[in-house]
């Protein structure tokens, strides 16, 4: 089999955290042949750690996209950044691989499905926590109709005080939002694709900047002090949205609040039959599924066996990146659909945008 040959754009945190040890781990089935970055050093860095010997490094994408040798380009750049270089990677005729979020907006996202639509590739965004095994678990139940009518979510992405002290994570030009955008996108996905459920009709939202540029609210961080004087998106955001069959969602996402629950990636789903609540985030020191529902008379609970609990058996957990990088190369190589489709983020991303518009205008947006 002719292995796919990829090139990747953005050659920071999320490159070396995820992707590219992700692809390096599918080495039967794709090769890293070129590295780009606007700093060449980290571009050579990345090429000369997880590229072919051979490979080759840029500092402008559309140099590595005139390589007709590539078949895959993986887009991991600050969030503005997305539109530009998916739409252009499209147009050049490669599979593209974008990380979250699609866009930091609508009309950005817009022109990316277009773009899609016209190229015949294929086409995802990189939501992985779908690939977490209590995550499958639930989407299963919701689809054998285990919850009954999923009427009510909610989207679970709150930090006591966790704000990313590096890259360019408060830097509202480049990223378009603060903690909404950013971890916020993860539980909504998640929260939409139980429901399956991705048309909004009305949104309400509230985004605060009340801790970020508070000097002493720094003590505490996860990863060290961030600096106030730059710290230019919100701190926290929380959402209301109505979908168009009735159904509700609330979304909460913050980096920083004065709460007990460090709770993210996470969702409550809410049906009919049953409800499922996913559990995972700082105060959680394993992932976990709970399922409620009435049995024989009785409010029960059922819950995941822990991995390695029966005897002589242990875990064989992989990660969900990895498992996210399978069935992303495998769509392209078997000609499938990947589990992430362009519609289900674009929607994440009418959501998000509308919250952040409805708190600015102090009224709730209509779509």
């Amino acid at each position: 089999m002719k292995k796919l040959k990829i090139g990747i754009v953005g050659c920071g945190e999320i490159a070396k955290g995820k992707h590219l040890p992700a692809l390096t781990a599918h080495s039967d089935k794709c090769e890293i042949v070129a590295f780009c970055d606007i700093i060449e050093e980290r571009a050579v860095y990345a090429a000369e750690k997880y590229g072919t010997p051979d490979a080759k490094v840029y500092t402008d994408h559309r140099e590595l996209l005139k390589d007709p040798e590539i078949d895959v380009v993986h887009v991991l750049t600050p969030n503005v950044a997305h539109c530009e270089i998916t739409v252009n990677a499209l147009n050049a005729g490669k599979h593209v691989m974008c990380e979250k979020p699609m866009a930091a907006s609508t009309e950005d996202a817009k022109k990316m499905i277009e773009a899609w639509k016209k190229s015949g590739k294929k086409f995802t965004i990189g939501y992985q926590n779908r690939f977490r095994p209590e995550v499958q678990a639930l989407k299963q139940a919701c689809e054998a109709g285990e919850l009954g009518e999923i009427y009510y979510g909610k989207a679970h992405a709150v930090r006591r005080r966790a704000v990313p002290t590096w890259g360019v994570f408060p830097n509202k030009a480049l990223q378009g939002g603060g903690p909404l955008i950013d971890i916020g996108t993860h539980a909504l996905d998640l929260t939409l694709w139980m429901m399956e459920n991705y048309e909004p009709e009305r949104v309400m939202g509230s985004v605060y900047h009340k801790l970020g540029n508070l000097p002493e609210a720094v003590i505490g961080n996860a990863w060290g002090p961030w600096d106030p004087e730059t710290f230019e998106v919100e701190d926290s955001a929380m959402g209301f949205v109505k979908m168009k069959n009735g159904a509700t969602i609330v979304l909460e996402a913050s980096w920083a609040l004065n709460i007990t629950d460090s709770r993210e990636a996470s969702t409550t789903v809410c049906g009919t039959k049953a409800g499922g609540e996913i559990f995972s985030g700082m105060s959680y020191p394993e992932d976990k599924l709970i399922i409620s529902r009435s049995r024989f008379g009785q409010q029960m609970d059922e819950t995941i066996s822990k991995e390695g609990a029966v005897a002589y058996f242990g875990s064989t957990s992989t990660p969900p990146a990895i498992l996210e990088c399978e069935q992303w190369l495998n769509c392209i190589i078997n000609d499938t659909d990947p589990v992430v489709k362009p519609e289900q983020a674009f929607a994440v991303t009418q959501i998000l945008e509308a919250i952040y518009k409805s708190a600015e205008c102090g009224h709730e947006i209509v779509l």
